[in-house]
């Protein structure tokens, strides 16, 4: 059942990411977009729209590194999520973004690590790419 509402949960995010427009983003998102130092400005707008309903703890524009904070969805309030996402080129390629997700589930009111689909980091890295790539074809278009 964990799995079940996990799986649920992450594409329901995939899902709302891809319904994001660049103008509906919250505000710490756009202004962690407006401060984009040394990394893939396309890669960095898209990891921020990928992630829009998850809260950003913290950015470092210049390490390319985008912490979000835990969040529990809606038919899933025993489980919550958090991911970490590190751009790692300047260029636009397939190996310049990686995701980190973390899962925990509460047992016993107590809040414990629990196991990740690889599958989930890597299905949310290929967003953040298609969406870079839009954002990209869309500047030069």
């Amino acid at each position: 059942m964990n799995k079940y509402v996990f799986t649920v949960a992450a594409a329901a995010l995939l899902a709302l990411a891809g319904c994001q427009s660049g103008n509906r983003i919250r505000t710490d998102s756009r202004v962690a977009a407006q401060n984009v130092g040394t990394v893939n400005p396309f890669l960095w707008r898209a990891s921020l729209d990928t992630f829009s309903n998850l809260p950003v703890a913290s950015t470092d524009p210049i390490g390319g590194l985008i912490v979000y904070d835990w969040k529990s969805f809606p038919g899933a309030e025993g489980e919550r999520i958090k991911a970490t996402v590190y751009i790692l080129d300047t260029r636009l390629r397939a190996d310049g973004v990686k995701v980190s997700v973390f899962r925990q589930v509460n047992e016993d009111g107590e809040w414990k690590d629990a196991t990740v689909d690889p599958e989930t980091a890597m299905q949310l890295e290929n967003a953040i790419l298609d969406r870079a790539r839009t954002l990209k074809n869309a500047q030069l278009g």
